[in-house]
């Protein structure tokens, strides 16, 4: 089967890849590598308006004309590329708005794309029409929406996720929902949302590829070292603040029993090396269910603060605390949770092992792709 798959979020079409690939298929990935995470694609797509004289032009004409010359690029780029190629038997984009250009672009391509394949599929694993309509209406206790449905002044912050409301962004939804072969999400916080919807076809886990990730045995007979990586663009809507002031509270009160290890904005090769040495991670505190980066250090055994809710518990039938610490927006419940941790590091050890369990069972990338073979032959 040959596959196409667009766009990349946290490399989970560089792990789907990697799992077909060995399955057999032949897999082409087309993207613009996550921004500055770098993620490695066959063909890559960019606008050139990255310099600061080049980007200053991009606005001016858009101020003049209403015409977005980074969006034009993109779409020429992509059917100049995609028209070289043989025809398709599946694409696969990584959302509805899978180049981050405007919607009317995006809509353009995606009819495009459906002229190369008898069958296109679409991802919901990050902000998209369903998913940001379901937080704005409270669907989920708290999320990614939480500070801006709290504090409304920060709507000038949130502009890039309440556009998914807006009509443009609302047609291309449709189109998708009226046209493509179907919507597949990858975890709770994109699944709860479209229950129940047209076209849904359900939920299929991040794939993981443990074959290239180790585990690393715990030792807990020295400081317990804890790692808090920030990505300054989304720390607000990760709720990074509560792991910043209860981390501050635990400096204070281990002080002869802990290493904390902070970074900001570190590509992705660099991110993954450097918490290798940790015991605990802290991922985000806004959602439900595992984002990639909890994933992979699970994966590793490391003991990760990240969305562990009860409807999480019982989609894969887990205790609480078992394989990963639900992370929630109370740095009171923080710190108890990891001074329990720092003060029974036994347990470290015991969850570092389920984490690693859990990952081979439920993501494996191979048992993974074959979930989406089966989906997209299906539908």
């Amino acid at each position: 089967m040959r596959i196409l798959l667009v766009g990349e979020y946290s490399r989970l079409h560089n792990s789907l890849k990697e799992g077909l690939t060995d399955l057999g298929h032949e897999v082409v990935l087309m993207g613009n590598k996550d921004g500055f995470k770098g993620y490695p694609v066959d063909i890559y797509i960019n606008h050139s308006f990255q310099n600061r004289v080049l980007h200053k032009i991009k606005v001016g004409a858009y101020k003049l004309t209403g015409l977005d010359l980074g969006s034009l690029e993109i779409v020429h780029k992509v059917k100049k590329q995609v028209n070289s190629l043989a025809r398709f038997d599946v694409v696969q984009l990584i959302n509805e708005s899978a180049f981050s250009i405007q919607p009317k672009a995006e809509l353009e391509l995606l009819q495009f794309l459906k002229t190369k394949t008898d069958k296109l599929f679409v991802l919901s694993c990050s902000y998209d029409h369903a998913s940001v309509k379901f937080m704005l209406n409270n669907g989920f206790t708290y999320s990614a929406l939480t500070p801006y449905l709290e504090n409304n002044s920060l709507k000038d912050h949130y502009k890039f996720k309440l556009q998914y409301l807006n009509e443009d962004f609302s047609l291309l939804h449709q189109y998708v929902v009226d046209h493509s072969n179907g919507i597949i999400s990858t975890d709770l916080d994109y699944h709860l949302p479209l229950v129940g919807k047209p076209n849904y076809l359900g939920l299929i886990p991040n794939p993981i590829n443990t074959d290239k990730i180790s585990y690393i045995p715990i030792k807990t007979d020295g400081k317990i070292k804890i790692f808090h990586g920030i990505n300054t663009h989304a720390s607000l809507t990760k709720g990074n603040m509560f792991f910043t002031k209860a981390l501050k509270i635990i400096e204070e009160k281990y002080a002869d029993k802990v290493e904390i290890t902070i970074t900001t904005n570190i590509p992705y090769k660099e991110y993954i090396q450097r918490y290798n040495d940790c015991h605990i991670l802290l991922d985000m505190v806004y959602a439900y269910d595992q984002g990639y980066n909890a994933l992979e250090a699970m994966g590793k055994g490391k003991v990760v603060f990240t969305g562990a809710e009860q409807e999480w518990l019982g989609h894969y039938n887990l205790e609480a605390d078992a394989v990963a610490i639900n992370a929630q927006p109370d740095v009171a419940y923080l710190v108890e949770k990891l001074s329990w941790l720092i003060e029974h590091p036994e347990k470290i050890k015991e969850i570092s092992l389920q984490a690693r369990a859990f990952i081979e069972r439920e993501h494996y990338y191979k048992n993974i792709a074959q979930q989406y073979l089966e989906t997209w032959s299906i539908n």
